[in-house]
């Protein structure tokens, strides 16, 4: 069941409505059309126009009148208030306006395109392609209040609130400023307006809570006065559809102390007045506002006046104040109790739920053999054993006696095979009685197996003692130590990886260091180079080379003279990775302003405008554009290729 309609798409106006369905048939369907082409294509250009437009109207108005519900299959709490804010016959005219100018926009692209196909001439189908259209934008203009109307629907039905009229729902009601929507701002988290004056809620509002682990949702009605239903405005029509069709437990506020403008006795008037719609319903009246004044601090005229209230059956009278929030978790905890006590009686009362249960459920009862009795058997030893007593000294020992004399439960073990039946007592604590496969395992034993095994422990150290297990070289050679260290070296490189995921991942997106900001020195990097193998030479070599181009030391010493050591040709290298001279820039160089700058840019562009006209990449391009494309000026045409 739809309980919001926040999804319906905008209503454009009459004139909107046109723009919109001719541009796309203006984008979407070929625009040139000449007099020397076919009579069947221009009868099919034409058609297609017609066509096209005609289904640019019926999506929209389809589009249209699926948003909008239907008011026939809404509940009867919808349709009573959509009847009460938008008047049920206006707002079925505007559909039906609309579906009406759908079949007649189908109608005129129908009858049109019957005539476009006898069309004899260019001009004979263009302007039956304009008669078609027009009679369609004629159409659509005469929808300009209905759309209207249906967008202002659109908008107000957008903003009504989602109530479930079969759901949990306790309804407040009552005079205006009696503090029905300080009730509801204190149990739920509903954002009403509270204002100290009458008629400050003109709408249904809604809030949800939770109790029992249930979802219930509260509503709070606009105040009701004590009048006729014929005189009743939109405002208070929209309480009298809430408490008629709404399954809930109603809550009548009353203010004991008049400050809302009106006596006990007319707010006792109302609630006799509205009672029949409290049939099947449970009902509960709310003295609010008892921070003011209670029942007991009434005058006895009123008193007496309020009894014939407690005098009724099935009806519970609760005092509240919204203010100091006093007894309003219990109003609310007791209105919830009875409503859910209420439901469950009408779930039992529906004879149709109770017959489907009961259908659900079978009892299988076997048919009777024979006539024979056949009784329980009890053997003999069973009937013969004499009542358990516990007080009696001589009484049978029962599993739980031994139990309580081992230690109690948790400390005794109740031993299983006390009750195994073997031919040998004896064989029952035995260690392995265990079977394998149905057969003993202790069957395959071998009796001997100790005195084997024995004699092969002797064997054994004999064997040692000969030194038949000694290996030929019990010193491990260099190669099998580096092995070993570089294994060690791997696994604790691993465990450093490890380690610093596991940091990394400890950071929770906390910020780190990055990369780039990371220093490290070309020391380190020789340093790590060479703990994974390779051979790091060469690069020791051009660091010092780099440090020798012209530089010394602190001591004075040149550092080129080092360098003979290293065999390494150092001039050459030098005049090798010798830096290329600095280059200027072309682009800036002599310009001594932004002024001349931008007036030097300005001069190229104007020399590059007779180039990018002609389509040459430079000076130096000779290319010759086409100017008579081939295909507009070959082969026999019955019509001028002019296009101008």
């Amino acid at each position: 069941m739809q309980l919001s309609w926040k999804d319906i798409p905008s209503v454009p106006n009459t004139n909107d409505m046109l723009d919109i369905v001719l541009n796309r048939t203006q984008r979407k369907t070929p625009t040139v059309i000449r007099p020397g082409f076919k009579i069947t294509r221009i009868r099919a250009f034409y058609m297609r126009k017609v066509k096209f437009t005609a289904e640019g109207f019926s999506e929209k108005f389809t589009d249209l009148l699926a948003g909008f519900p239907n008011i026939n299959d809404v509940h009867p709490f919808h349709r009573d208030l959509m009847d009460t804010l938008y008047e049920k016959n206006h707002y079925k005219i505007s559909l039906a306006a609309v579906s009406k100018a759908k079949t007649l926009i189908e109608q005129v692209s129908r009858d049109y395109n019957r005539l476009l196909k006898f069309g004899q001439s260019l001009y004979q189908c263009k302007q039956l392609k304009r008669a078609a259209l027009g009679r369609m934008a004629t159409i659509v203009k005469k929808l300009k209040d209905p759309l209207v109307y249906l967008e202002q629907v659109r908008q107000h039905l957008g903003r009504l609130p989602s109530i479930d009229p079969n759901t949990r729902t306790l309804l407040i009601c009552g005079y205006p400023n009696v503090g029905k929507s300080s009730f509801l701002k204190c149990i739920t988290k509903a954002d009403v307006e509270v204002q100290p004056y009458a008629f400050t809620t003109k709408s249904l509002y809604v809030g949800h809570f939770d109790y029992k682990y249930l979802r219930f949702q509260a509503i709070d009605t606009p105040g009701i006065l004590d009048r006729p239903t014929e005189d009743m405005n939109n405002i208070e029509m929209q309480s009298i559809y809430a408490i008629a069709h709404l399954r809930s437990c109603v809550l009548y506020f009353m203010d004991l102390s008049e400050q809302c403008g009106f006596s006990i006795e007319a707010q006792v008037k109302l609630f006799h007045s509205i009672k029949p719609l409290f049939a099947n319903k449970s009902v509960m009246i709310v003295m609010n506002k008892s921070d003011i004044i209670k029942f007991e601090d009434l005058d006895q005229s009123k008193q007496e006046f309020l009894q014939s209230l407690y005098d009724l059956k099935d009806i519970e009278i609760m005092n509240t104040s919204c203010v100091e929030e006093e007894n309003v978790m219990q109003v609310r905890n007791q209105a919830c109790e009875k409503l859910l006590a209420s439901r469950i009686e009408q779930k039992l009362k529906g004879a149709a739920r109770v017959s489907n249960v009961l259908n659900k459920i079978h009892v299988a009862k076997p048919a009777q053999r024979d006539d024979l009795d056949r009784p329980a058997f009890i053997p003999d030893s069973v009937k013969e054993l004499e009542k358990y007593d516990p007080l009696d000294p001589n009484r049978r020992k029962l599993a739980r006696d031994i139990e309580a004399e081992n230690g109690g439960a948790g400390v005794f073990s109740i031993n299983l095979k006390d009750k195994y039946l073997l031919e040998d007592e004896e064989w029952k604590n035995d260690v392995m009685p265990e079977v394998l496969d149905g057969k003993n395992v202790y069957d395959f034993l071998d009796a001997d197996i100790a005195a084997k095994l024995q004699a092969l422990e002797e064997e054994e150290e004999k064997l040692e003692q000969e030194g038949f297990y000694d290996s030929e070289s019990d010193i491990e050679d260099d190669e099998i130590i580096d092995i070993k260290e570089k294994a060690e070296w791997i696994r604790d490189k691993q465990k450093k990886m490890i380690n610093e995921a596991r940091n990394r991942k400890a950071l929770n997106n906390r910020a780190i260091m990055p990369r780039d900001k990371i220093k490290r020195s070309f020391d380190d990097m020789e340093e790590h180079m060479y703990t994974i193998g390779h051979d790091t030479t060469e690069l020791r070599n051009k660091q010092v080379i780099a440090k020798a181009q012209g530089v010394k030391n602190h001591k004075g010493i040149n550092i080129k003279k080092k360098l003979q050591d290293l065999d390494v040709d150092v001039e050459e290298h030098i005049r090798k990775k010798k830096r290329p001279a600095h280059q200027s820039d072309r682009l800036n160089d002599g310009l001594t302003s932004e002024g001349l700058k931008e007036k030097t840019e300005r001069l190229n562009k104007v020399q590059r405008r007779e180039r990018n006209r002609q389509g040459k990449i430079g000076e130096s391009d000779h290319h010759i554009p086409t100017l008579l494309p081939k295909h507009l000026n070959s082969g026999k045409r019955s019509f001028s290729a002019d296009r101008r």
